[in-house]
């Protein structure tokens, strides 16, 4: 297995392992436009985990120069439970480390935090999201919630 930087050629085996994991609910951010515009953001690290030269997993995340987070793992079904998702998170934890970052957080999916408390994880804050974006931004200015 290698890990590497993503391509643009990997947009859609890419779209079908966040498939294959329920992890593709919302197009606009996940699909194959918004992982080129990823791919283009200087504060991402997008990585993609290569077996005999296919790709079987990813993992996004951004550093703003403050703070890290890593957006999403994902590992095809087949290929789970092999250090994959291991490797993806460490070496994302690594190239943040490179740019500056004394921490990383990470966005979980469901209620399972075991994978993440292994790496020393820990549970700290909860995420809440707004889609589509507009639900917050038309907000009526005398809304106190």
């Amino acid at each position: 297995m290698i890990i590497r930087e993503f391509v643009p050629a990997d947009t859609k085996v890419l779209v079908d392992i966040l498939k294959a994991n329920l992890q593709f609910s919302d197009p606009p951010s996940e699909g194959e436009e918004a992982m080129l515009r990823v791919h283009a953001c200087q504060a991402a690290v997008f990585l993609v985990a290569e077996e005999n030269g296919h790709p079987v997993g990813l993992s996004r995340g951004v550093y703003d120069g403050s703070k890290a987070l890593i957006h999403i793992v994902s590992v095809h079904p087949a290929y789970q439970r092999r250090g994959i998702g291991t490797a993806l998170v460490r070496e994302t934890a690594r190239r943040f480390q490179l740019r500056g970052a004394s921490s990383v957080s990470v966005t979980v999916p469901g209620d399972d935090l075991s994978f993440w408390r292994r790496l020393s994880f820990r549970l700290t804050t909860r995420i809440m999201h707004a889609h589509p974006i507009e639900s917050v931004s038309q907000l009526n200015k005398s809304s106190t919630n």
